[in-house]
Parts: structure tokens; C-alpha cells; sequence
């Protein structure tokens, strides 16, 4: 008698969906207990649980657990660069494109809380893992040529009078589109104020803040 014929092997692009689907539940996983229990509280055990996979599958995906948030900061990173991306600053005035700008930077943070505790928990491991990545350095310099593109053409155009260094002035962005979001829980105990009920005069206040002070002597 014949022996039985062993089963065929899925199809090439079969197991490539199942790769990718097993990536993308692990860092689905990894990036909300990253940013609940920060990279030293969070542990490979509870991640597999929470992507209903195997520890090998963590390991050959992305190495390590440094790997693993290193993976975890590559994506939360280029989706904020995405979103600048699309913003089609090229086809308005300066003014209006450092507006835009502002108030993209604003509502993402206001949107991903998430993003900002895992750029917190990088920096209190001195940006290490940062470090180690080949692509996050890559998708962060676009938003300071950006800058650069727009306070040259508000310049040119007479709008924008103050020398600026782009990276100061996205330091100037995101601090307040950070901070807000990062220290709400402290300002409501201290101050008895919920940021977020506020949100819309503090997004037209910083944006009027930074045109403000591009357009100084």
C-alpha cells in the first residue's frame, strides 16, 4: 500500500500573509504594553499572550526585546511623518503651510497619547534603542527640511522676517503639542483643569504663537 502523501505546502503568498499578520498582531501587542508598563515592565510573556503567539515567533521576527521596541519606535515614528507628508504644504502660502504644520503636529499628539509614552520611555533609556535603529533618524530629517522649505518661502515672500533654525522651531511645535498631552493627568490634580476641554483655543494659540514669532524682526 501506498504511503499516505504528505499535504502540500501552503502557497508562497499564503504564508506571507500569515508572516505579516503574526508581525503585525506582535507589535500591535507590544506597542500597548510598551506604553503601559514602559520597556522594563513589560515583559515577552504578556506580548505573546496579548498576540496570541509563541516566543520564537517574537524572537525571529525582530530578535530581541530591544528589537521588538526598537520595531515598536520605527513605526509610531513614520506614522507621525506620514501624516506631515500629506499635508501638500508646497500648494499653499507659507503662512498657511506653517499653520497647517502646527495644527497636524497638534492633533496627532492629541490623538496618540500612546506615541507620546513610548517617545517618554525611549528617552529615559537615553534614547538607546533610537540609536540602534537604521530608519528612525531617516524619517525624522524630512520635517526639519520641511521647515526649512517654508520659513525660505515665507522669507522670500516678506512673511516671515526672523532667521529661525527649522530644528528650533519644531522644538517649539512639539513642546507644547507634547506637554499638554504628557503632563494632563499632573495640571488636572494641580490645577484643577482638564487640558483637553481646552484644546481648541490651545491649538489656535500655539499656531498664532509660532507665526507670531516667525514673522518678528
Amino acid at each position: 500500500m501506498d504511503s499516505p502523501k504528505p499535504p502540500d505546502a501552503p502557497p508562497r503568498s499564503k504564508r506571507a500573509y500569515d508572516a505579516e499578520r503574526t508581525r503585525r498582531a506582535i507589535l500591535d501587542a507590544a506597542r500597548a504594553s510598551f506604553a503601559e508598563k514602559g520597556f522594563s515592565g513589560a515583559n515577552v510573556s504578556e506580548i505573546v499572550a496579548r498576540a496570541a503567539t509563541t516566543k520564537p515567533m517574537i524572537y525571529y521576527h525582530f530578535g530581541s526585546k530591544e528589537g521588538l521596541f526598537a520595531a515598536v519606535l520605527e513605526e509610531v515614528y513614520a506614522a507621525m511623518r506620514e501624516i506631515e507628508s500629506t499635508l501638500d504644504l508646497a500648494a499653499v502660502p507659507p503662512e498657511a503651510g506653517l499653520r497647517r504644520l502646527v495644527e497636524a503636529t497638534f492633533d496627532y499628539h492629541a490623538a496618540h497619547p500612546d506615541w507620546m509614552r513610548l517617545i517618554a520611555i525611549a528617552n529615559i533609556h537615553d534614547a538607546q534603542h533610537i540609536a540602534g535603529s537604521p530608519t528612525i533618524a531617516a524619517h525624522n530629517m524630512p520635517v526639519i527640511a520641511i521647515l526649512a522649505d517654508l520659513l525660505e518661502r515665507g522669507r522670500t515672500a516678506g512673511v516671515f522676517r526672523r532667521q529661525v533654525d527649522p530644528l528650533h522651531l519644531h522644538l517649539l511645535i512639539a513642546s507644547m503639542s507634547f506637554h499638554r498631552v504628557s503632563n494632563r493627568h499632573s495640571w488636572r490634580v494641580i490645577f484643577e483643569r482638564d487640558l483637553s476641554a481646552d484644546a481648541e483655543v490651545q491649538r489656535t494659540m500655539l499656531a498664532d504663537a509660532v507665526l507670531a514669532y516667525v514673522a518678528s524682526a
